[in-house]
């Protein structure tokens, strides 16, 4: 049965097929001009546009769209058309260098631009500068933090986890374990003011402490269940205790797969003895500086968030029954985290960052 119209097929000649290159991996490349960039060169390829859709992550017809406009008008198609009302008076050039300053520049007194420094050294309006960074997606004020694992074993541990995540084995139990250590109970020097019609809820910004604890916790991830277990100290005995509650509410017809990260009380002479003794459990351990693999900190920070952050507490014995009122009510709801990323996806998304951080001049 027919579906329509067939489309004509797409052919770049040389400097189209750079140009539009050139256009998917500029940075200061609008963000739809890309898209369309990378439609038109999947269409070049002979996909069908379902395939190119895929791929792009859009709806058929708006490849259709990109697609035709092409055809017709070539690479001038893909530019935005001239919109109603008063015409611009910060033409693409000016913006292009404004993004080019912003991404490859900085100030001769500071660190990073405002949009008060940017907008005198471009000769333009503070407003037209934080509308431009904004239609880029761009916050020169904002700095993130991140560090690249250096494990010599790190693709094997990877392709191990994520094994584990996407393939759990039959007969088994997957446990991603860890130490949420140093939990502090915090209370505040004065009454909080609760929060009325108006405004927000108001807490002095220095607090008393009052004691630290540890949770030990193992995140099932097919049920998302935790088994948590709170100690004051935070050493392989206290780790080899909580090994043996595993060991007790895990049934004995099941192995068990514990996803660890490389802390020393977990490797200490004990505690390998005791995995010595116990064959149904096996170890995995994560690369180190890799924690983002490990499941069960994705729970530490639903915690942090939802009980331990706001709250205040006059005891540490106060924490802990907190906590494990926590633990009792995830329980009872719990959902477990899905895992979508292969070990494919994840090492091509490091290889790019790394490509990145290369080949930037530092």
């Amino acid at each position: 049965m027919s579906r329509g119209p067939k489309l004509k097929e797409v052919s770049l000649t040389v400097e189209e097929s750079n140009q539009l290159v050139e256009w998917t991996r500029r940075g200061s490349t609008a963000q739809a001009l890309a898209l369309r960039a990378r439609i038109v060169l999947a269409a070049a390829q002979g996909l069908a546009s379902a395939e190119v859709a895929r791929r792009t992550r859009v709806t058929r017809q708006t490849v259709c769209k990109w697609r035709g406009r092409f055809i017709e008008r070539r690479l001038d198609g893909l530019l935005d058309e001239p919109r109603p009302g008063a015409p611009r008076k910060i033409g693409d050039a000016k913006v292009e260098a404004l993004i080019a300053k912003t991404l490859h520049e900085k100030p001769r007194n500071a660190t990073q631009w405002d949009s008060r420094s940017m907008a005198k050294a471009m000769g333009m309006s503070q407003s037209s500068v934080s509308r431009i960074w904004r239609a880029f997606g761009l916050q020169p004020h904002r700095q993130e933090t991140f560090k690249l694992s250096t494990d010599p074993l790190f693709i094997d541990k990877v392709r191990d986890v994520v094994g584990l995540y996407l393939n759990p084995p039959t007969k088994a139990m997957v446990l991603c374990v860890d130490e949420k250590s140093q939990i502090q109970a915090l209370d505040r020097t004065q009454p909080i003011l609760p929060m009325m019609p108006g405004l927000p809820e108001r807490r002095t910004h220095d607090y008393m402490r009052h004691g630290t604890t540890t949770l030990f916790a193992a995140l099932d991830i097919a049920t998302g269940k935790v088994i948590g277990e709170l100690h004051r100290r935070h050493r392989a005995k206290e780790f080899l205790q909580f090994l043996r509650t595993v060991d007790d509410n895990v049934p004995s017809k099941l192995d068990v797969h514990l996803v660890m990260d490389n802390y020393g009380t977990h490797k200490t002479p004990a505690v390998r003895r005791w995995f010595a003794r116990h064959p149904r459990f096996h170890v995995h351990y994560t690369p180190t500086s890799a924690s983002w693999l490990n499941q069960v900190e994705r729970w530490f920070a639903d915690l942090t968030t939802r009980q331990i952050r706001r709250a205040t507490h006059r005891s540490t014995l106060e924490l802990e029954k907190a906590i494990r009122e926590y633990l009792k009510s995830h329980n009872e709801d719990s959902k477990p985290f899905v895992w979508t990323k292969s070990a494919d996806d994840i090492l091509s998304s490091l290889a790019r960052f790394c490509a990145r951080t290369s080949n930037s001049g530092h």
